[in-house]
């Protein structure tokens, strides 16, 4: 056994490609994306090291070309989720025993696979899988995934040197065990990078994990996992389960050894997570850790000192240009689809003729269709589900009295395209202006310049806290701001739109709705999935009872 005090590389967050024309990173993408086009493979369960194929089979479809297939995939009955959680339960004592730099070795190798020879591949089976352009599928897969797996091999050896103080005569020390029982990770659609982050993050730290991912990430989800026993995974310490959210709940979330629950998704399902944990919790061996990342209702607050022309040399109305882009990135890259997107935004009515301009012409010149065409701006909307949803609060909008539709439409013949839509309200609570809807449509609500702290209030008042942004030139408006919406998003944005988080840069999380704010990206997040036990060692202990209190006078 190595008495050496081994040290992870030092993190830095992987390079991102541009893609732009001409060079050699788009060639070989564009090669990748016919490849897997003209290819449809199948997808099994993967369970104990070994694949499982059921009589339940389900395709997974182009969502900007609903009758393209790519691949089909086997779904987990009650028998092989039964299966899942045996296999997580017998991996665990040798998976925990096994020193820290080997397992960290693992992610760390897994990285560089992504980095270099999978590159391609998972950000091709992310662009077609998810309807991702190539920007946005490069900095989820593979950029963000790696700086995970990196990042968290560093904050995990600066937990374990973490130690307390001893006096003299004592030595004290911490110890960290991975949970007790197993991990069930839970994973979005929307970023490839944390369906993997979900179940590598407390694998690492020496947990065993039960996988579901979504059903409309598959293809990209299920290369990671191919990633990951590429890089040595032992068998068993990550199950690959796809499974009906029903069977998943009744089978592996109720389970006595259930020891946590590592969850991106909608609010709903979470809360309902929460529910049945809490109805189990004289069965379960432990208390389950909960940790979930929600939903959001994102904002952009402007103050009208965005447009006080500070130019030195001639007129400047740069930050107004500024303020557009921020609007339309925040909003509608991804076609809206992150936790973290911009849906509802305060204008001062002083500059509002000026914003709505530019963001009109801006728009107009963006492109909506297959992610295959590096000319368009946007893809589709994941399902038919989502693109009904968005379909239903458009219409309404539409037909609203106190609305304006600005732009946008919206065609589901051929994929689920949404356009980018503006919606103007004179109410500020409107229903668009309140409930999440999780595609390209954001709400402008324009507000009176004498206004200002009487919508700030509003702004603030939103049963979700995720991510906010405020705009503006004073400083001292924007430490005001800053104050007032403390509590109104866990992510928090100055003079930038409200998307774009980056591992070891802007930890990610909020609170209130949007989940439990644990800062996936950071160290606060690997403590959720930590036992700590403290040890005291006495070299020299009392051989007398009494105290010297005691003596007589």
């Amino acid at each position: 056994m190595s008495n050496s005090n081994f040290r992870i590389p030092a993190p830095v967050n992987e390079p991102i490609f541009s893609y732009a024309k001409n060079t050699k990173e788009r060639t070989a993408l564009k090669n990748e994306l016919t490849r897997q086009s003209s290819i449809k493979i199948e997808i099994p369960i993967i369970i104990g090291g070994k694949e499982i194929k059921t009589n339940n089979i389900k395709k997974v479809v182009m969502p900007h070309n609903h009758k393209h297939v790519l691949a089909e995939y086997h779904i987990a009955s009650d028998k092989e989720l039964a299966l899942a959680i045996k296999a997580a339960k017998d991996a665990k004592e040798t998976w925990q025993a096994m020193p820290f730099n080997h397992r960290a070795a693992i992610f760390l190798k897994a990285a560089d696979l992504i980095s270099t020879k999978y590159r391609y591949l998972l950000n091709a089976a992310t662009m077609l899988g998810q309807s991702k352009t190539a920007f946005q599928a490069e900095i989820d897969t593979p950029c963000e995934l790696i700086d995970f797996l990196k990042f968290n091999a560093h904050y995990a050896e600066q937990i374990f040197s973490n130690q307390p103080i001893s006096d003299k005569g004592t030595w004290n020390r911490l110890e960290y065990r991975p949970l007790d029982g197993f991990v069930a990770a839970i994973s979005p659609f929307n970023f490839t990078a944390i369906a993997g982050n979900l179940s590598a993050c407390p694998a690492m730290l020496g947990n065993t994990i039960i996988w579901k991912p979504a059903s409309t990430a598959m293809l990209s989800n299920y290369y990671i996992m191919k990633v990951f026993e590429e890089a040595g995974l032992p068998a068993g310490v990550i199950n690959f389960v796809p499974s009906s959210g029903a069977d998943f709940s009744k089978i592996v979330l109720e389970d006595k050894d259930l020891g946590g629950v590592h969850f991106t998704g909608s609010t709903k399902v979470f809360k309902d997570i929460w529910q049945l944990t809490g109805k189990n919790i004289n069965k379960y061996k432990s208390y389950p850790r909960l940790v979930g990342e929600t939903g959001g209702k994102d904002f952009l607050f402007a103050h009208n000192s965005v447009a006080i022309d500070s130019g030195i040399l001639h007129k400047d109305n740069t930050q107004l240009e500024q303020l557009a882009v921020a609007l339309i990135r925040g909003a509608f890259e991804y076609q809206g689809q992150k936790c973290s997107a911009l849906s509802r935004a305060y204008i001062p009515s002083s500059i509002w003729e000026d914003i709505k301009k530019l963001m009109l012409e801006k728009t107009a010149k963006l492109k909506t269709g297959d992610v295959s065409d590096f000319s368009n701006f946007l893809g589709a909307v994941i399902d038919k589900n989502s693109f009904d949803n968005i379909k239903k609060y458009i219409d309404a909008a539409k037909a609203d009295k106190n609305c304006q539709v600005l732009c946008g439409g919206y065609d589901d013949k051929k994929g689920y395209f949404v356009e980018p839509t503006i919606i103007v309200t004179k109410e500020a609570n409107y229903v668009t202006m309140k409930e999440e809807i999780f595609g390209p449509v954001l709400t402008i609500y324009v507000y009176d310049d004498k206004d200002f702290d009487k919508t700030l209030e509003l702004c603030g008042d939103n049963e979700y806290a995720l991510t906010g942004a405020i705009w503006g030139r004073d400083r001292e408006i924007l430490t005001y701001m800053e104050k007032a919406l403390q509590s109104a998003a866990g992510n928090f944005y100055i003079n930038d739109k409200c998307t774009g988080a980056v591992v070891g840069q802007q930890p990610f999380g909020g609170g209130k709705a949007s989940g439990t704010n644990d800062k996936a990206g950071s160290i606060l997040n690997l403590f959720r999935w930590l036992s700590p036990r403290t040890i005291k060692e006495t070299f020299n202990a009392p051989s007398i009872v009494e105290y010297p209190f005691m003596d007589n006078e």
